[in-house]
């Protein structure tokens, strides 16, 4: 059974980090293409951050790019997104993604989810 399950969110400050984690059970994240999703209230889901199953090649939306820092760590089968210099508009819910499928960017659906991890940036 695939699962993915997200830890490390929080409330901090504006200008402070956090790492969120991803773990992964019933497949290896190194033969799928990863990735992390948010949606904040009243808003659409947006696509952060992917690294591509063709070649582990990484991507980022220009809203993060220069901030955020995705990886993976094999052995612990788990993916992470660094987050730096946090914002009051990256208060979201954080979701993990996951997919099969052989691609050489970021997908354009992906096939599991997880549950999701809040995230507030608030002074």
């Amino acid at each position: 059974q695939v699962q993915l399950v997200e830890s490390g969110g929080g409330l901090v400050h504006p200008g402070s980090s956090l790492r969120l984690s991803c773990a992964a059970s019933g497949f290896s994240l190194d033969a799928y293409a990863i990735g992390w999703f948010r949606q904040a209230p009243g808003k659409e889901r947006e696509g952060l951050s992917c690294i591509s199953s063709a070649d582990g090649s990484t991507f980022y939306a220009d809203s993060v790019n220069g901030r955020f820092t995705i990886s993976r760590d094999n052995a612990k089968n788990t993916v992470y997104l660094q987050m730096n210099s946090l914002k009051p508009e990256d208060t979201a819910i954080y979701y993990c993604v996951a997919d099969p499928g052989w691609s050489t960017g970021c997908p354009g659906e992906y096939e599991y989810w997880g549950q999701g991890t809040q995230v507030t940036v608030s002074s």
